[in-house]
This record gives C-alpha cells, sequence and structure tokens, in this order.
C-alpha cells in the first residue's frame, strides 16, 4: 500500500481535516488586517480642527518682510477667518511674536469670527478665556486689548472689574484706561482732599503726555508742584562737542573721532577749526537741549552728544528720541538705531528704541545732523531723550 504523505499535497483535492479549518481562517484574518494597516499607514494623517488653525496661523506668520509667500497667507488667512469660535484663543496666543503685518492678518481673522459669532447670539464667545487672556500681563499688548475689547461686548461689567488694577499695567493702553477712570473718579469728587488723592494716585501711572500734563496742571492749580522732565525720565545732562560738517548731508555716513573714542580734555578739528567737549544741562521741563544757540554755525552741521546712565540693575528698556533731524544712537559702544531724515516733525516720543542696558554705567552716544535748508520751519536742531521701560514709564537712573 502506497504510504500517503502527512500533509496533502496542495494540487491535492483531497478535503482538509477539520483541525486546519480554523487555522486558515486566522490565516486570512492576519493577511486582511496586515493589508489595511499598510494601506492606511500609506494614507496622510488627517488633521484635527486645532491642527488645522495651527497649520494656517503658521502659514499667516511666514509671510517675509518683502511679502515672501504672500498668496499662501493672504489664502490661509482667509480660510482662517472661515474658522468657528474655537480658533479665537489660539488667533490672541499667535499675536505673540509676530510681525507687525501678520499681527494685523491675525487680528483681522479673528475679529471677522467674533463678529459673526457675536451676530448668531454671542454663545460661543469665551468670555471667561477673554478675561484670564487680557489680565495676563505675558501675552502681546495689542493682542491682550483685543481680548479686553470683545470681552466688554459680551461681559459689560468687565470694564469696572478690570480697569481699576491696570494702572501700573505694562501696557500703555490698558495703562491710559486706569488713568482716564480716576480722572473722571476725580471730576466727579466733592471734596479737595479725595480729588487731590485721584490726582496723585493717577500720574503715578499716566505715561501719555496729554495725561501728564493735564494732571500736572491740576496739581500745580492746588499749590502741589511736579518735576516733569523727572515723571518723564528725561536725561538733562550731557557733553556736546561739534560743529562738524555736514555738507551735501555726507556728514551722516562719515565717521568723525567722537565715534571711535571720547576724552574730554583732547580738542578734535571741527568744521571751522578745534572743538572740544563742553558740558551743558538743559532746564527745559521736557529735556530739550537746543543745539542752535550753543554750537555755530549750524546749518550743513551735526554734533555729538553722550551722556552716562547709570542702572539700577541691567536688562531690557527703551530710549524714547524725540529730534526733528537725523540721527544715529550708540549705547555702550554699539549702534541701536538711526534715521536719515530731515525736519519730519518733533512729537513725544517720536522714535522707541529697545535696548538692553547693563547694571552700572551705560554710555549713551549721539550724533544729531542738521541740513542746508533755509525756511523758517527748518530752523531746528534738537533733541530730547528719556529712557523707560515698554509702557513708557521712566526708568529713573541709580543716582
Amino acid at each position: 500500500m502506497p504510504i500517503r504523505p502527512r500533509h496533502p499535497d496542495r494540487s491535492s483535492t483531497a478535503r482538509p481535516s477539520r483541525w486546519m479549518l480554523p487555522l486558515r481562517g486566522c490565516l486570512a484574518a492576519v493577511l486582511l488586517v496586515t493589508c489595511c494597516w499598510n494601506t492606511l499607514a500609506a494614507q496622510p494623517v488627517a488633521k484635527g480642527p486645532d491642527a488645522q488653525v495651527a497649520a494656517l496661523i503658521a502659514q499667516v506668520k511666514s509671510i517675509g518682510l518683502k511679502g515672501e509667500g504672500y498668496p499662501a497667507a493672504v489664502a490661509a488667512q482667509k480660510e482662517l477667518s472661515a474658522s468657528g469660535p474655537a480658533a479665537l484663543i489660539p488667533l490672541l496666543k499667535a499675536m505673540d511674536g509676530a510681525s507687525p503685518l501678520a499681527a494685523n492678518w491675525l487680528a483681522g481673522a479673528f475679529e471677522t469670527i467674533a463678529d459673526k459669532t457675536l451676530a448668531t447670539g454671542g454663545d460661543g464667545i469665551p468670555a471667561k478665556a477673554f478675561e484670564a487672556f487680557a489680565l495676563d500681563r505675558t501675552n502681546a499688548a495689542s493682542a491682550r486689548l483685543l481680548a479686553y475689547e470683545w470681552l466688554k461686548k459680551v461681559d459689560p461689567t468687565a470694564k469696572d472689574r478690570l480697569v481699576p488694577g491696570m494702572l501700573d499695567d505694562p501696557s500703555a493702553d490698558f495703562r491710559r484706561l486706569a488713568v482716564t477712570r480716576l480722572i473722571a473718579e476725580a471730576d466727579a469728587a466733592k471734596e479737595d482732599a479725595r480729588r487731590l488723592e485721584l490726582w496723585t494716585k493717577a500720574l503715578t501711572g499716566a505715561t501719555d503726555e496729554d495725561q501728564v500734563k493735564l494732571l500736572v496742571g491740576k496739581l500745580d492749580d492746588v499749590g502741589v508742584k511736579v518735576d516733569l522732565s523727572r515723571h518723564f525720565g528725561y536725561l538733562l545732562s550731557w557733553q556736546l562737542i561739534g560743529p562738524f560738517d555736514n555738507s551735501a548731508r555726507d556728514g551722516f555716513a562719515k565717521v568723525y573721532p567722537p565715534e571711535l573714542s571720547r576724552d574730554f580734555n583732547v580738542p578734535l578739528p571741527g568744521r571751522e577749526g578745534d572743538v572740544k567737549w563742553e558740558p551743558f544741562t538743559t532746564k527745559d521741563d521736557m529735556g530739550e537741549v537746543d543745539l542752535i544757540p550753543l554750537l555755530k554755525p549750524y546749518r550743513d552741521s551735526l554734533a555729538y552728544a553722550v551722556t552716562t546712565y547709570k542702572a539700577k540693575q541691567g536688562g531690557p528698556a527703551q530710549i524714547r528720541l524725540t529730534t526733528p533731524n537725523a540721527w544715529k544712537v550708540w549705547v555702550n559702544g554699539q549702534l541701536v538705531f538711526a534715521r536719515d531724515e530731515y525736519h519730519r516733525g518733533s512729537m513725544f516720543d517720536q522714535y522707541v528704541i529697545p535696548v538692553t542696558l547693563v547694571e552700572g554705567n551705560n554710555e549713551i552716544l549721539l550724533k544729531i545732523c542738521q541740513n542746508e535748508q533755509t525756511e523758517d520751519w527748518a530752523q531746528k536742531w534738537f533733541f530730547k531723550v528719556r529712557v523707560t521701560d515698554s509702557s513708557g514709564k521712566a526708568i529713573l537712573p541709580a543716582e
């Protein structure tokens, strides 16, 4: 009798034994699962709403200073604007660190979504999250203000609850709200002592020129004198040297000796003979150093001014400069900013320059250039400088 193989040949039509049926079914199931897994793995993973919003925000924030990525950013901003209210807080958070253009587009998407949500009853606007965001002083100031403005639309009580605590806020906008509230409260007060108390308190937080001068005037009317230059933190005492030649406005780019070293005892060749450093302290309440009476001739000329600012501690600060002239600013030997423009106005805090100060002495050097114009309105050659924090509050020197 021929010997049967223990396992039938694959070509055999013989019926398999009963114990092989479950095994074959398991193998088929394994093959099916493996096939499906490989197919799924080859497909892109679908993004959830949060991931989609994050990707669109990143696209908007990636727009370059020269418009790089503009079409993609426009498309992303349009798609963001069509999002639901769940995108509101991510949009606010994304404004931190965004370029001015990107922040503006993100704010636009935010307001489009918020408008649509409010029009349908406003139930989707996260008022509590808006309040928490506005109160978090580590968030971007513009985003905090946006959250606050929309919070007021759905919660009218927010103003009375939040504004009183904003007198020392790092945001100038929130400080202004708090000061405005105190001024109004003082105007409504019936007792002189109460008005004086409120004006004095408001002045501690006031950083805007109009509010400060209003409060100083009210205090002056009742016999309280305020040192305006100290309140603003203007630097009053300087060493000055000039004039140097600025014919054809070439002096702005030219490097004169004061930019390289500063020895107050050594005369230097100036525009019309030797010039030397001279100490000068302005008596102006707003810290103005007028160079025209001090340095002749002043047309087609430039001058240097240097002072030492002693910081109580190192860290970020702002130099706020006002001048109608072309200028450069160095801090501790490093050029921090420059502007080659003439007679474009001289508003309060015209230029705000972020700097990092070291603890102790910091040298601030200015180059102030006047041009050849003869019109009456062009006969200005001056500067004002103060040192502040990001809200505009003065950082007074150690001494």
